[in-house]
């Protein structure tokens, strides 16, 4: 049978109350009896202590399972993310592989294009060569060794395509010069029929011919006789005559 403190009190004092012990006795009894006590009491505040460490740890356990929890989380995310950034990746790879190869091809062809603008550039109208200046100063002076953008180089390659085709399919009047007979420069104006052909007449009347283009570049005939159907077709071209069929020369090459 398990004694509760009150069993310690009344033994103590049946003790005490009994035969009278040895002086001796009496205090080894009472020193036994003070030490089971305090053991008791130790035995207690451990237990109590034990089940407060206890509730901690239970608490300490929970905290670190849910932060364990937490980062299973977030290492599964980080494995989702890094399969997401290697398709990412893949595309940036394949997508800059393809902007290569386009910028290459877009690089050959202005090499090449460049080549032909310049190669037939002396041989288009000199208004027409006037237009082009700015874009023809863009373009690099060594094609092979520049700097300048492909992108660049295809923006002032289309410039010019644009111009010329625009010339090209349009009726075009200049105010220019031409040498006389008597080899003196008189103020005409030249009306250019596209790329193909064109003709001049001065205001007097008197002076007037075509123009033909050539592999060294244009070639200008005086021809009077045509001076009165070309005035009149500068005055249909200004809206200052009404319109009408004018019959002039043409040479087909």
């Amino acid at each position: 049978m398990r004694l509760n403190p009150a069993h310690y009190l009344v033994l103590a004092t049946a003790l005490l109350a009994g035969p009278v012990l040895a002086d001796g006795t009496l205090n080894d009894t009472r020193s036994t009896l003070e030490k089971w006590v305090e053991t008791r009491q130790l035995i207690s505040k451990t237990r109590a202590d034990w089940q407060t460490d206890k509730e901690t740890l239970e608490q300490t356990v929970a905290l670190y399972e849910r932060e364990l929890k937490s980062i299973e989380e977030q290492m599964s995310k980080v494995s989702t993310n890094n399969v997401q950034v290697t398709k990412e990746m893949a595309e940036a790879d394949a997508l800059k592989k393809s902007s290569a190869e386009a910028n290459e091809a877009a690089r050959q062809f202005t090499v090449t294009f460049e080549a032909k603008i310049k190669q037939i550039t002396p041989k288009l109208p000199a208004p027409l060569q006037d237009i082009l200046k700015k874009d023809l100063a863009r373009m690099p002076a060594d094609p092979a060794n520049t700097k300048m953008l492909a992108a660049e180089r295809v923006q002032v390659c289309v410039s010019v395509l644009n111009e010329l085709d625009k010339f090209n399919n349009s009726v075009n009047l200049f105010s220019e010069k031409r040498k006389n007979s008597a080899g003196e420069e008189v103020a005409v104006e030249t009306m250019y029929v596209g790329l193909g052909g064109a003709y001049f007449v001065n205001d007097a009347g008197d002076f007037a011919g075509v123009g033909t283009p050539g592999a060294n570049g244009w070639t200008w005939t005086t021809k009077p006789e045509i001076a009165p159907a070309v005035r009149t077709a500068v005055k249909v071209y200004r809206s200052e005559h009404p319109p009408a069929f004018v019959k002039l020369p043409v040479t087909i090459q």
